[in-house]
């Protein structure tokens, strides 16, 4: 008996590991993991094949503003919070000042997330990958002299841009905490070539 005892537990505990992979890696957000990728993927191609499809510039223009400011919009709004639980936006005050808010959402007693590891995956590949795009195509445009793209490119990098530096606030913390963060940093490093002198010099 003691030993089908020892059985049934581990038969559980290896059920409850399986249960516990598949809610990491399922996706409990769809519509919010594809209109966070949508808006700013379609505004990446249009910009690639506008001068395929159209000879207006004022239609590519329109359409690819239109698909950053819905991006903008919807990763501030809906998707940072459904996916990663982080939000950020600006408040004024009665002396009206402006500040800026970033906030992250608190960790259960139990360690538990409502966020999965995959949305996570998906939501900082969209977040760092296309204001990435964004900065190669403003210096092709740049080189290229393609003056009259050089407004449109600029706004994709200033939209999706704010977007990450939000989120990194919010995920990293306040200016304050990362300029602490520097700080120890370098005085770990200070001490180390302190007390282990030869340790940085070549050999």
């Amino acid at each position: 008996d003691s030993s089908d005892d020892i059985e049934d537990v581990s038969l559980f505990d290896a059920d409850d590991d399986v249960s516990r992979r598949s809610k990491k890696s399922k996706i409990r957000h769809p519509v919010a993991s594809f209109f966070h990728l949508f808006f700013r993927v379609s505004a990446i191609v249009v910009y690639l094949l506008c001068e395929l499809l159209t000879s207006s510039f004022i239609a590519c223009m329109v359409t690819i503003i239109l698909l950053l400011s819905c991006d903008f919009w919807a990763v501030k709004n809906i998707t940072g919070r459904l996916m990663v639980g982080l939000r950020w936006w600006n408040q004024v005050d009665d002396d009206g000042r402006s500040h800026w808010i970033f906030e992250a959402r608190k960790v259960s007693a139990q360690g538990s997330k409502t966020s999965s590891e995959a949305e996570s995956r998906i939501f900082w590949l969209g977040l760092i990958t296309c204001p990435m795009i964004w900065v190669i195509f403003a210096f092709s445009a740049l080189f290229s002299f393609k003056v009259k793209w050089l407004a449109v490119v600029v706004m994709g990098v200033v939209l999706q841009g704010a977007n990450l530096y939000g989120y990194i606030r919010c995920k990293v913390g306040s200016r304050k905490n990362l300029t602490s963060m520097a700080t120890n940093y370098l005085g770990k490093q200070f001490l180390r070539q302190v007390r282990f002198p030869g340790f940085w010099k070549p050999s």
